[in-house]
Parts: C-alpha cells; structure tokens; sequence
C-alpha cells in the first residue's frame, strides 16, 4: 500500500501505476482515488497517479483545520516531491480542479498542463447547497443494494446511466458498517466545509487565469448545478483555446468515460505530449 509522510505527519494513500507522462489524478470533495476507475482504462501511455487526500479514504485523519485548498495543494506538491516528479499534468474532479487552480498559482513550474472536470472559477450556490446538505452525514440506506436503487433517482441532472453504474458507484461512496453504509471520510470535513463557508467567497478568477500558458481543458456537465452555463461561457472567453466540451445527462459529475468526456482528454493529452 504506496504511502508518505506529509509534512505535518500525516500518512496518505495514493496509488502510481502505468508509465509516461506524469498524470496526477485529484478527486472531488468526500471522494478518493476511486473517482477515477471509469476512466483509468481509457487513459494510455500515462502514469496514473491517484492521491487520496487527508481525511478521505486510506489516508490518515488530521485535525479538520488543515482540511483546506491550501494545505491539501501543498501535500500534492509533497507527494509529487515523494515520487521525485518535476512535473506533472492534474485531471481535477471538482475540490480537485480548485487545488490545481491554486497549484497554478503557487506551484505552477510544478506543473504541465490542467483539466478541470465540472469545477471553474466560479461556484453556482444551489450546487454547494447540495453539498452541505450530505456532507460528514451518513447515508439511510443499510445496504449497497438499497442505495443503488435509490441513489440514480436522486442525482439530479443524471439521466439514462444504467443501473449497474450506480451498483459500482455506491461502493466507492460508501463503506459497509454494522448498521448500515457509512461515509468513507473523516466527518469533521463537514465542520471545516462550513466554517469556511462563513466567510465571504473569495474571487477565483485569478487563480483560472495563473493558468495561462498551460495546456487546459474543461468538461461540464450539461445539466450540472455547480459549473453555470455562464461560467463555462466565460471561462471559453477568457481561454478560447482551452479545450472544452459538455457531456450530456450528467450533472456534477461527469464520470470520465463517456465519448464526449475522452475524446476531450485525449485532444488535451495530445497537447501536452
């Protein structure tokens, strides 16, 4: 089980498979190296590598304070420093496209190119209500089998997704416990979630444009409640040879293995290779 010590102690989880380009895969918010086992087979000739950030999955918890954009952007750089890696593209889902953003800012010589999988500069706030409604929450559901029969019906934006992929889903969602299915997080990231959000929302837009220079794409998806048409509009302005595209009947988020998701990393990939 690949691990290393983060600066402050903390022992985290990541796997590094495959050979070539560098490709560090960072998940979304609750979630772990598993947001990324739909497309994984689809991505040739990179070397795969998947951090499980503090407090998420096989990593280690910490204290809920360190839970931040910041912290978690310096134990990437740690990680990649781990590895003796220069540098390396990122494919950030959601939480993950924010810490590229700011390793942009911060550590952009660390970096090759970025794609952004429904995450942009500005977050729609319907969206992020949805996501403090469950976070640090336990499910209802006692079983995978239960969760899967509900959990498609509840994902809004999400249409003509066959039950088996919501089968596969729930088990990297959640884990079994002896009453029922648990969150595979530490759920004092809810506390560090809402305590951030009691100040006022910082302006990301200079974080998107630190990404000058890079090769960049961002996947949407079409009816997804987080990424606003009109952000996606205005991050195409702003970088009009990013490469961008919109993957239908998917909300937040897209799972990386539809058509119209890997024919725009593969153009990206093209670009940084």
């Amino acid at each position: 089980m690949p691990r290393f010590t983060t600066s402050d102690g903390l022992s985290l989880h990541y796997t590094d498979d495959g050979a070539g380009l560098p490709l560090l895969c960072l998940a979304g918010l609750t979630r772990d190296g598993h947001d990324f086992d739909y497309v994984a087979p689809h991505l040739e000739a990179v070397r795969l590598i998947r951090l499980d950030y503090r407090g998420r999955g096989q990593s280690d918890w910490g204290d809920p304070e360190t839970y931040t954009i910041p912290v978690e952007a310096r134990d990437a750089v740690e990680l990649l420093d781990h590895l003796e890696i220069d540098k390396t593209a990122i494919l950030g889902t959601s939480r993950g496209g924010l810490i590229a953003m700011m390793l942009a800012a911060t550590a952009k010589d660390r970096l090759s190119a970025v794609a952004l999988n429904d995450i942009g500069p500005e977050i729609a706030p319907e969206g992020l209500e949805v996501i403090k409604d469950y976070l640090g929450r336990n499910p209802v559901w006692k079983s995978y089998e239960e969760a899967a029969d509900v959990i498609g019906a509840r994902m809004a934006g999400f249409d003509n997704v066959p039950p088996e992929r919501w089968a596969q889903e729930v088990r990297t969602l959640f884990r079994e416990g002896p009453d029922g299915l648990v969150i595979p997080y530490d759920p004092k990231l809810r506390e560090a979630v809402l305590g951030s959000g009691a100040q006022p929302a910082p302006d990301l837009w200079p974080l998107f444009e630190a990404l000058s220079g890079l090769p960049l794409c961002t996947i949407r998806g079409a009816n997804s409640n987080l990424l606003s048409p009109e952000t996606f509009a205005e991050m195409r302005k702003r970088r009009p040879d990013m490469v961008a595209t919109e993957v239908p009947d998917r909300g937040h988020i897209p799972f990386l293995d539809e058509p119209e998701a890997l024919d725009a990393l593969s153009r990206w990939l093209k670009m940084v290779r």
